[in-house]
């Protein structure tokens, strides 16, 4: 590598690592999001079993 190929070959590796970065805190966030869902669907399940605790507890099988 040249002295004069230098400062490009820096510039790629700054842009590839802000691009990392930014997938990185991306799927950071989509994790975050997902989590928060399945939190508010295991609230929603826990309501319903106190409003109604029969709800879910027995099912009929034929065979």
């Amino acid at each position: 590598m040249t002295i004069a190929g230098m400062p490009t070959a820096v510039s790629a590796s700054q842009a590839s690592t802000a691009f990392s970065v930014a997938m990185l805190s991306k799927s950071l966030d989509t994790a975050s999001s997902t989590g928060d869902q399945i939190v508010n669907m295991i609230d929603a399940a826990a309501m319903e079993r106190s409003v109604n605790p029969a709800v879910g507890s027995n099912f009929d099988t034929y065979i």
